[in-house]
């Protein structure tokens, strides 16, 4: 067995990894970056050494400073997790070079598998059905518009040395070809280095189907049963499940066979994910299921495949590095229940999903029967440099059904303040009726996005917050911290030194405010009751129990995976600005890649002004309102920080006045 491994990685892969190796005794070596010096997997590893700033491009990303740190702590090997370095042939190459353990497939391998054009090919070969599309050498504009026309509307583009969901654009229509294709390309090279794109054509009723597999190095490779990973947003997977829902005996032995065998046609070592396209228009079919690509590392959503086969894949990665024949057989491996990941990011649905950055000053994850890989703690903090994912929820249940409201509910006991994330839109879509039917496909939350992201609050926490507020004015003049801390039992009934006939509260909910009245309804003595009022009229109801955690001032109480915020002295929220002064504000700090417009230039609702470039991704920030490019601050090339004013519109009818 390896006695010690580096882990080239961060976040909740390394915590993942330290885990199986603490369990079998090899010592950990973690790398960090300044950004991550207090970071929950550099306090769990063994040793733990800096190689580098912030930027993953000055620090994980740079081959020469992992290996210097595994000669400078004596590592035996090297662990690449995913994203980064994981799929990097050279890299791995320079591993085995500098007489280190490469935990992962040979360079072969990962070079066969990771161009995507590349692979197909060799999957042609290998007999195994790829779809149908473009994988020429020729990138010209011209060349690609014209192969899209050939393939039919809808196309996808695709990076050749893409994964994650990034560089990958669908065009629906000839006229948006160029642009979108540019900005695959530009999205490509920040996150590979390579430009290059192929085409394939877009199945209208597509399911993302996956089939773990794993080879070693005497010649064996078994499948793990394959998982569906269809809820996806931009590309980007949203929930996992294993089994895929659908799928009979006669179509996973088919479709399971197919990824082993490309397994076997590129020589495949270690973990592995073959990816499969399915057209869901009439169930799955053997017959309508495409090779894709395969991802040659251990994936965001192994956890799953865990649940359901009882295995630690770590654990396998570790033995069969070690040069040790796979633990199980093909036959040996069963699925058991059902099992369901969500990933949980720092983002904010209700602004298009733009990611959060900040401290976590209040951080709860739910416990007891779901599993929870966390790459953040209380106390920590979201940087605008990496990834937004903070988490990953899994949940096992004796069937789909039992595994969906486990998944659900655990999303809905996430608290986090005053970062942002996707909580309860992950426990809507989890819950939700069709997903629980098993009616899904890439296009599920698309199609459902409004409904998916509409923030759903009872009156409960907003007449929870005002008897926090009353209670503060009832047994002082100002409010006492002890006060804040405690939790009314009921509204009415409060006691209070100068009682008021009646008193408008400046109430702001999530930055917009409230206008509030509270009205004496009747008492003697210091014994009086309220009625409160919104500015509808619309009375609320009494409350008898807190329905979720308060903290802080302003006041924040979650309910159903997501926060309500009270403040009760009114600001102006950076949205409302936007929304009514026509401020485009900068949501993150970033690195503006276009600007597509000029000053003085007429601009209509939803028209893309710029693209920021933050966390890995590109960010379209698009005109709230028709209307004219008044102001225009932002320059192709330039970092902003959060909060800058990129533009400024004014209202059409404004300037014809």
């Amino acid at each position: 067995m390896i006695s010690s491994v580096l882990i080239a990685n961060r976040g909740e892969i390394a915590r993942r990894i330290i885990r199986t190796a603490r369990e079998l005794g090899v010592r950990t070596i973690a790398v960090y970056s300044e950004a991550d010096a207090e970071a929950p997997f550099v306090m769990e590893a063994d040793v733990a050494i800096l190689i580098g700033p912030s930027p993953a491009r000055e620090s994980y990303l740079v081959p020469e400073k992992i290996l210097a740190a595994a000669r400078q702590t004596g590592a035996e090997a090297i662990h690449p997790g995913y994203g980064f370095l994981s799929e990097n042939a050279d890299f791995a190459q320079a591993v085995i070079d500098a007489g280190l353990v490469w935990i992962g497939p040979p360079p072969s391998a990962i070079r066969a598998m990771g161009l995507k054009d590349a692979a197909k090919k060799v999957m042609i070969e290998a007999g195994v059905p790829t779809t149908p599309g473009y994988l020429g050498e020729d990138q010209s504009v011209e060349r690609l518009a014209a192969e899209a026309g050939k393939i039919g509307f809808p196309v996808l583009i695709k990076a050749v040395a893409g994964g994650g969901g990034k560089g990958m654009r669908k065009v629906d229509k000839a006229a948006d070809f160029a642009d979108l294709l540019a900005s695959c390309q530009r999205e490509a090279s920040a996150s590979f280095g390579d430009d290059r794109v192929l085409l394939e054509k877009y199945v209208t009723r597509p399911r993302h189907i996956e089939v773990q597999v794993f080879g070693d190095s005497h010649g064996n490779v078994v499948h793990l049963f394959e998982r569906d990973c269809s809820l996806q947003r931009r590309h980007q997977k949203v929930i996992e499940e294993a089994p895929a829902p659908g799928m009979d005996e006669a179509t996973r032995a088919a479709v399971c066979g197919a990824a082993v065998k490309a397994a076997q046609a590129v020589g495949y070592v270690g973990a592995g994910t073959v990816e499969f396209i399915a057209d869901a228009s009439e169930g799955l079919r053997a017959d309508r299921i495409w090779f894709m690509e395969m991802n040659t590392r251990l994936q965001v959503e192994h956890p799953v495949t865990e649940m359901v086969t009882g295995q630690d894949l770590v654990e396998w990665q570790l033995l069969v590095a070690s040069g040790e024949p796979l633990p199980l057989e093909q036959d040996e491996i069963t699925l058991d229940g059902w099992a369901m990941e969500a990933r949980l990011y720092a983002e904010n649905p209700t602004t298009g999903f733009l990611p959060s950055t900040g401290p976590l000053t209040h951080f709860r994850l739910p416990e007891g029967d779901v599993r929870v890989d966390s790459a953040v703690e209380e106390g920590g903090e979201v940087t605008p440099f990496y990834d937004p994912m903070i988490a990953k929820l899994i949940a096992h249940g004796i069937d789909r059904e039992d595994a969906a409201m486990r998944l659900a509910e655990a999303c809905r006991l996430v608290e986090v303040y005053p970062v942002k994330t996707n909580a309860a839109f992950l426990a809507r879509c989890a819950s939700h009726p069709d997903f629980v039917d098993g009616a899904i496909d890439t296009g599920f939350i698309e199609a459902r996005l409004d409904e998916l992201t509409e923030r759903e609050f009872s009156d409960a926490p907003t007449l929870a917050a005002i008897g926090h507020r009353l209670e503060a004015f009832m047994e002082a003049d100002q409010p006492r911290a002890d006060v804040w801390a405690s939790a009314p039992s009921r509204l009415l009934g409060f006691r209070m030194n100068a009682p008021r006939a009646a008193m408008d509260l400046p109430l702001s909910v999530d930055g917009k405010v409230m206008p509030l009245r509270v009205a004496l309804a009747g008492g003697a003595g210091d014994d009086w009751s309220w009625d409160i009022t919104v500015e509808d009229g619309r009375p609320l109801d009494d409350v008898d129990v807190l329905p979720g955690t308060f903290g802080g001032d302003p006041l924040y109480v979650f309910e159903g995976g997501d926060v309500r915020e009270f403040d009760f002295t009114p600001k102006v929220g950076a949205a409302h600005v936007a929304a009514s002064d026509g401020a485009i504000l900068s949501p993150m700090p970033g690195k503006i890649v276009s600007v597509a417009v000029t000053a003085g230039q007429s601009v209509s609702r939803g028209q893309t002004l710029l693209t920021l470039e933050a966390m890995k991704m590109e960010h379209a920030l698009a005109a709230p309102f028709d209307g004219v490019v008044a102001e225009l601050s932002a320059v192709a090339g330039g970092q902003v920080s959060e909060g800058v004013v990129l533009a400024k519109l004014e209202p059409a009818l404004a300037v014809a006045s």
